[in-house]
């Protein structure tokens, strides 16, 4: 059987976004009022705590970064299906969202009401790429959060314990470096927010531009390409008319 691998399914694309993903994580915490934007969880436990306070203010501040994490996850599902037949592939239009979108957050200023609509924005920006690049070499995994990451590659290695199946182990290492490069992106946000504070996302935006211009490179037709050069390889019995070069 075989699986078409498009450039949003590599590695370099997952480690890229991983590093992002962390880099937010420290912004989020350093330059806008320590909290962590990118998941979920801790917003909804203090909703939930501030709506048996009965603080109906405290509720709408947590609130609000979920409904837009809800939001940017159903943005993100209606694109992969209305621009299926796009000239550009539809997740090339969600890195550029989350381009404009961090841009936008970068002139904020820091403190008070902005931050949390900076946050909000942020948790927006996750939760598209969240629900758009989901999987590396076929394995599943997230960009924004490393959880399930940890849990996916322990289980593989559970699984190398009892099959001895050098895939699992693979994939393990695959998901634990994915982890790390999520880490590298926490210490980068730390070194350069530090510096630049909300500045600083500038280097994530940069890094999303990296992604969009990639998702240009057609990996099916590169693997095709090293594919005929290696059948058509000197000692095969290729025909001139076999070994003429489409480029």
């Amino acid at each position: 059987m075989i699986t078409k691998r498009q450039m949003s399914e590599t590695y370099l694309v997952a480690a890229i976004l991983a590093s992002a993903g962390g880099f937010l994580d420290a912004y989020s915490y350093i330059v806008r009022g320590r909290v962590f934007a990118n998941a979920q969880t801790g917003n909804i436990v203090l909703l939930g705590m501030n709506f048996f306070e009965r603080d109906w203010l405290g509720c709408a501040k947590y609130l609000l970064p979920i409904i837009m994490f809800v939001a940017g996850v159903l943005l993100a599902d209606r694109m992969r299906i209305k621009l299926a037949d796009s000239s550009m592939h539809w997740r090339q239009y969600i890195i550029l969202i989350e381009a404009i979108t961090l841009a936008g957050v970068s002139y904020l200023p820091v403190g008070g009401e902005y931050d949390l609509v900076a946050n909000t924005l942020i948790s927006f920006v996750c939760s598209l790429q969240v629900e758009s690049f989901r999987k590396v070499h076929s394995i599943s995994f997230a960009t924004t959060m490393c959880t399930g990451n940890l849990r996916t590659a322990t289980e593989h290695v559970s699984l190398y314990a009892t099959t001895k199946d050098e895939e699992h182990l693979k994939a393990a290492f695959k998901l634990y470096g994915i982890i790390a490069f999520f880490i590298l992106g926490v210490i980068m946000g730390n070194l350069i927010c530090s510096a630049l504070e909300r500045a600083g996302l500038i280097f994530v935006i940069f890094q999303l531009i990296a992604v969009f211009v990639l998702m240009f490179i057609d990996v099916e037709k590169q693997n095709g390409s090293k594919k005929t050069k290696q059948e058509n390889a000197p000692g095969e019995d290729a025909s001139p008319e076999d070994s003429t070069e489409d480029d």
